[in-house]
Order: structure tokens, then sequence, then C-alpha cells
């Protein structure tokens, strides 16, 4: 499986909007600016956010976007089902129907293991983690300038 614009800039944006969550609202172009996305992508990825209750807006001047839910509650499976779909790795895991061949398969099955593995890394990472983790590499790196 390979992670598209689509699943690495959202889940970017999510980041960011983890790290300002005590704040006012923060305006797409402030994501933009500080993600290096382009705001004309990311104003069509953050619907969907919004769509799944994830993400809040409102319009305005003093308008923009924040979390809906603390980020220890938003869990990187659901980021990324929401803008890659299926994570399974060929069609046939979440499909059996789709091939012949599945129920006697050995080769779909190591898929299934890889789907499951990466179900096990998404599903036990949280948008707060990310923030955890980012402020870890932000901090080694003021170490070593």
């Amino acid at each position: 499986m390979k992670i598209s614009s689509r699943g690495k800039y959202g889940t970017r944006a999510l980041l960011d909007l983890a790290q300002h969550n005590n704040e006012s609202p923060v305006q797409l172009k402030d994501i933009a600016q500080r993600q290096q996305i382009p705001l004309a992508y990311l104003e069509h990825l953050i619907s969907p956010f919004v769509n799944a209750g994830i993400v809040k807006s409102i319009r305005g001047a003093r308008g923009g976007v924040w979390l809906a839910k603390p980020p220890q509650e938003i869990k990187l499976k659901e980021v990324v089902e929401l803008l890659e779909g299926s994570i399974a790795p060929v069609e046939c895991v979440s499909n059996p129907m789709e091939c012949p061949r599945s129920e006697f398969c050995a080769t779909r099955d190591v898929w299934g293991e890889l789907e499951q593995a990466i179900n096990a890394v998404l599903e036990s990472t949280t948008l707060k983690d990310l923030v955890e983790r980012q402020r870890q590499k932000e901090q080694s790196k003021g170490v070593m300038s």
C-alpha cells in the first residue's frame, strides 16, 4: 500500500490542527503555509474531515477550522481510511469474491497479514501521539543546531 498525497497532506493538516488545538480556529492558509500544502488542495481535503465529524469549521474573517474531538480520540486508521479508502494491499483481501482463487490462495493470506499489521499500527496511533513525536523531533533538532 502506498499512501497518496491526499493521505500525507491530510494527516499533516490534522497534525497541525492538533498542535494548535487550544487556540482559536485556525485558518487554512496558515496550515497550508506551515505544512507546505497548496491551499486549494487543502481546501478540498478538509471537507471529508468536516463530514466525518473530525473537524469543525466556521466561515468568515475570524473563521477557520479546529478539531471536533480531542487528539487522543482521533486514530490514524480513521484518517487514512477516510482519505484513502480500504488499506487492503490487494482487492481480494477485502472482497474475496473479486478472485475465484481467494479461497485457496496462499499469497492472499500474506496480503491479509500485511493488512492486519498496517491496521495495528494505524489503530494504535492517535493524533496526540503524532503531536508528541513532532515535539520530540523539533526538540532534538534544536539541540543539534
